[in-house]
């Protein structure tokens, strides 16, 4: 496989490493996930550059995840992240969006009182029992997220009798009509703890997205969801605006 063709990398205002990083930026993003990159030295040949030069721009590609090497393999093109508008959809309705296939594996549902927190955020009295369903969602049969969520029971009486392994909020509309149609959330980054790396793939301390989600039918609070998100599988996008 050949890299980007064209001219041999020359001495310039742009230093030789930063030309070839955006050559190779290129190359990447024409290219399936996994493809091998050429090897040093051909790299070398065909822009003209020593392998101080190469291993710089590919550390540095490797270093913002578009490189990824594997030792004693080579340096191959990275997983590119599914990238997410901020919008009210369900994990699957969002990832058939990004052309990637939806999965669930329902890790625990159980009917118990709430944290204070969640139990504020549903306006619960005290000691009301209230679902706690954990689930890990795939994309393409790839973890990626880690879903902990409460649902009222009172409108949700049998929901630990229902299949949980698709949209909950296709359920929660087409069953118990309670269609979501308004959310509350907050997104930070955070280190993953044991529990849910596991789950993920990750090592614990890894960097995820956190998404802290109340979220409402008609008015009344119905979800109280924490989803943790693989950082190097998935990105946020959203349009901003002077006010």
């Amino acid at each position: 496989m050949s890299a980007v063709p064209g001219p041999l990398i020359q001495d310039g205002p742009v230093p030789k490493h930063e030309q070839l990083r955006g050559r190779l930026t290129e190359l990447a993003a024409r290219l399936p996930a996994g493809t091998p990159l050429p090897g040093e030295r051909q790299l070398c040949v065909e822009h003209g550059v020593s392998r101080i030069t190469v291993r710089e721009a590919i550390g540095q590609l490797v270093s913002e995840g578009v490189l990824v090497r594997v030792r004693g393999k080579g340096t191959f093109v990275a997983e590119r992240p599914a990238r997410s508008r901020l919008h009210l959809a369900s994990f699957h309705e969002d990832m058939r969006r990004l052309g990637l296939a939806a999965s669930t594996v329902v890790l625990d549902v159980v009917r118990a009182v709430p944290p204070p927190v969640t139990r504020r955020g549903l306006e619960l009295p005290a000691g009301a029992p209230a679902w706690h369903v954990r689930r890990l969602r795939l994309a393409d049969g790839q973890p990626m997220s880690v879903d902990d969520g409460w649902y009222v029971a009172d409108l949700l009486p049998d929901l630990g009798e229902r299949d949980l392994t698709g949209s909950l909020y296709t359920l929660l509309a087409d069953e118990y009509d309670c269609p979501v149609d308004r959310a509350e959330q907050t997104v930070r980054a955070a280190e993953v703890d044991r529990d849910t790396g596991v789950h993920l793939g990750v090592a614990p301390g890894r960097s995820v997205l956190v998404f802290d989600r109340v979220s409402s039918s008609r008015g009344r609070p119905v979800e109280h969801a924490i989803s943790t998100y693989r950082g190097d599988r998935y990105e946020v996008q959203m349009a901003v605006g002077l006010s």
